[in-house]
């Protein structure tokens, strides 16, 4: 346990699950995006779905789709920016049995006409875990730089994008892979140390069976 786990993160809003665990939900769906969002919708769930209200987390999720960190003051007032910058949000409840009690499924669309669906849930102290994205299980937990990798499933395209790290110096953390089909469409999610940075990623993207290639930084 460190002093965050402690004393929690430095935010807006009473509660760091359903406010800065949602805020931070918010701004890795906008770095998968990879474009200005102009419509978002949001599907809250579980304890999200009965007390968003009073907590604040439609603020803080749609805060974070807008860019903003949870300690930004602008947040209690992000449906108005939202409205303002051209933001188009909608917003439902659901159910979802087997899922964390605080997640949200956000389906953003960018300026240039991409989509993205990501389902993220707050575990506490504003930590987060993103479990899909686009139907694809995955594990992200935005504590560190991560690579988010679509590529066609092929013997050694794993061992291609590891190598590249390793000749770089970077130490990963966190790794996992997952695919619908054999020698169809996977995901690779590499969480590291550090070291990534722009060139890394054109480096991977360049490999000849990398469809997509997203950075995510903490």
């Amino acid at each position: 346990m460190n002093v965050f786990d402690i004393i929690g993160p430095v935010m807006i809003g009473p509660s760091s699950s359903h406010t800065a665990g949602a805020a931070r939900i918010g701004q890795i769906a906008r770095q998968l995006l990879q474009d200005e969002p102009v419509a978002a919708q949001i599907v809250l769930y579980g304890s999200f779905a009965k007390t968003y209200k009073g907590h604040g987390t439609d603020k803080a999720l749609i805060a974070g789709i807008l860019g903003m960190t949870p300690d930004d003051a602008r947040l209690r007032f992000s449906p108005q920016i939202a409205r303002e910058t051209g933001l188009e949000v909608t917003l439902s409840t659901g159910e979802l049995p087997e899922g964390h009690p605080n997640t949200a499924v956000l389906t953003l669309t960018g300026r240039r006409g991409g989509t993205i669906t990501v389902r993220g849930s707050s575990i506490g102290g504003g930590n987060i875990v993103i479990d899909a994205i686009n139907g694809m299980p995955v594990r992200i937990s935005g504590q560190h730089p991560s690579l988010i990798v679509q590529h066609r499933d092929r013997p050694g395209v794993i061992a291609e994008v590891t190598d590249l790290l390793a000749d770089r110096g970077v130490n990963i953390c966190n790794f996992s892979l997952s695919r619908r089909q054999k020698g169809g469409v996977a995901v690779m999610t590499i969480e590291m140390d550090g070291g990534l940075d722009e060139a890394l990623a054109a480096q991977v993207r360049a490999l000849p069976d990398v469809m997509l290639c997203v950075t995510l930084l903490p």
